[in-house]
């Protein structure tokens, strides 16, 4: 009876010890390391982090920065993320599981796969379904997010554009555009000396770094304070009007491949490297085409096939002569009807790409066989094509688009900035750091 007992306590004490090293490696693994206002981030979401980014710059062929500096860049990247997240979800932002569908269908498609394919493409790799869904879901969020808020903030006048082209008209040098990366140490902006020396420490070991051999990327990814640090610092094809003059300045003289010196804005401490340069002097000449269609729109009401042979009989009528004009205005769904169906003077991507390849087929003159578009049956006719000089109002629109990009990038930066000064974050595991 004795030994019994003593068979049975030995066992239920295995069993204990057990439950307690298994609890102790769950606590271990998602044990908390930052807590950002209501949310709070995981040991376990940190390292999933790091080895998807892992993969990613292997795969790229980009050097490793230390572990210590790669867990730092991943975990503010998580926090700015998360507040980002809380933001849109107290703000509504939301993202529905069809605009996530037919996301993920776009990017398996272009993958040159189907969704099931692209499914078991992922799971080959080690990445759930579910997981992939989650992340782009809050990429999507973070992108709508941020389109709303700085939406708001950036405004381009007429004026700006205006300077901006008369300074462009002015130096053959501002039609340039340079393919470059960049690493920025961050100073605050009223910083203590002592904050603007240990700044300066940190650029002078990049320089150092970089004089030793080491890739621009990895020396991004080791100590730029950029958000894009972890993609090796790039900024992909800026305009020479896009970049300050400070950056400007010190590129044009410069050949791909090479490096600036360390440049001081009251930003911080900035190092570029010139990976490429063209000009942009080019005229846009493109061929516009004069076209005037008839629209019969899909509904619930109206099936496929009715509206298919309802096109077909003003097609009939078209041929025999009847007044395209007379037709459009008595037939068409489109806003264009009581114009006759004319649309003016249409540029190449100004439709969808269904009617604009049936309109390039067709002479002068010539009217088209009903053609299906996501927006019902069209008959089309061209009335006149020409070709057109439309480098002033490309250039205005090219202004107008880097302009906002530039304001855009600042204000998100500043935007940013703000939340994460207005937030509560308490780093739990700073010491390995």
């Amino acid at each position: 009876m004795l030994r019994t007992l003593i068979h049975i306590f030995l066992v239920s004490l295995l069993a204990v010890s057990s439950i307690v090293a298994f609890s102790a490696e769950i606590v271990k693994m998602d044990r908390i390391i930052a807590i950002v206002d209501q949310t709070v981030i995981t040991e376990l979401e940190l390292e999933s982090r790091i080895a998807t980014v892992t993969a990613q710059l292997k795969k790229q062929g980009t050097e490793l920065p230390p572990e210590n500096v790669l867990r730092k860049q991943i975990l503010e990247r998580l926090i700015s993320d998360t507040l980002q997240l809380q933001f849109a979800a107290q703000s509504g932002v939301k993202v529905d599981d069809n605009q996530l569908d037919k996301t993920i269908q776009r990017i398996a498609e272009q993958n040159q796969m189907s969704v099931q394919e692209f499914t078991q493409a992922l799971n080959a790799e080690g990445i759930s379904i579910n997981k992939f869904r989650s992340d782009m879901r809050n990429e999507i969020t973070i992108s709508r997010l941020r389109d709303r808020e700085i939406e708001s903030r950036v405004n381009v006048s007429e004026s700006e554009i205006d300077n901006y082209l008369t300074t462009q008209a002015s130096s053959n040098e501002n039609r340039d555009e340079y393919e470059i990366s960049h690493i920025l140490v961050r100073t605050p902006e009223e910083g203590s000396p002592e904050e603007i020396q240990k700044a300066k420490t940190k650029i002078d070991e990049a320089v150092q770094a970089l004089q030793d051999g080491a890739s621009f990327a990895k020396v991004s990814a080791s100590f730029s304070d950029a958000p894009n640090a972890l993609e090796g610092g790039s900024l992909g094809w800026k305009a020479a009007t896009q970049l300050p003059s400070l950056f400007l300045d010190a590129l044009k003289n410069m050949q791909a491949g090479e490096v600036t010196p360390v440049l001081r804005s009251p930003n911080g401490f900035h190092i570029l490297k010139l990976t490429n340069k063209r000009g942009g002097n080019s005229p846009l000449v493109i061929e516009q085409t004069r076209a005037r269609h008839i629209l019969i729109k899909l509904s619930e009401v109206v099936s496929e096939k009715d509206s298919k042979q309802k096109m077909d009989g003003i097609k009939e009528r078209l041929d025999n002569g009847e007044n395209f004009e007379a037709m459009a205005r008595q037939y068409s769904e489109d806003g264009s009807a009581s114009n006759g169906g004319e649309l003016n003077w249409v540029n190449p991507g100004d439709t969808v790409p269904q009617f604009e390849k049936a309109m390039n087929e067709l002479k002068v003159g010539e009217i088209s066989e009903p053609v299906r578009s996501p927006f019902g049956w069209h008959i089309i006719q061209v009335l006149e094509r020409r070709k057109q000089d439309m480098s002033k109002e490309a250039a205005r629109l090219k202004a107008r688009q880097e302009i906002r990009a530039r304001k855009a990038d600042e204000a998100y930066q500043d935007w940013i900035r703000e939340l994460r000064d207005r937030a509560y974050v308490e780093l739990k595991l700073e010491d390995k750091f």
